[in-house]
């Protein structure tokens, strides 16, 4: 069983590079978005998979705090590139 789980860490190594490709490439900051949010989403995969095959609950600690920053860094991504336009409105 440990096999599979290291079959399975190395699969999602790979699935990084294809991430990090589209980083890379582009060709908007929708698509850097979204590979940012794959690196989140893999890395907790990652930590889980390993904390099972290690039997390290920390690891699942760690996994838990990545998915928080993951969500966090998302949001201040899209406040930042897509500003909301001001409405007259919302003055006091």
């Amino acid at each position: 069983m440990p096999d599979l789980y290291h079959a399975l860490t190395l699969f999602l190594l790979l699935n990084l590079g294809a991430g990090l490709w589209r980083v890379v490439r582009g060709p908007t900051a929708a698509d850097r978005m979204l590979a940012a949010q794959l690196f989140g989403t893999t890395a907790v995969a990652i930590l889980l998979v390993l904390a099972q095959a290690g039997g390290v609950a920390a690891l699942r600690d760690v996994a838990l705090v990545f998915a928080l920053l993951a969500a966090v860094a998302a949001v201040a991504f899209v406040r930042r590139a897509w500003p909301q336009p001001e409405d007259d409105h919302d003055r006091p």
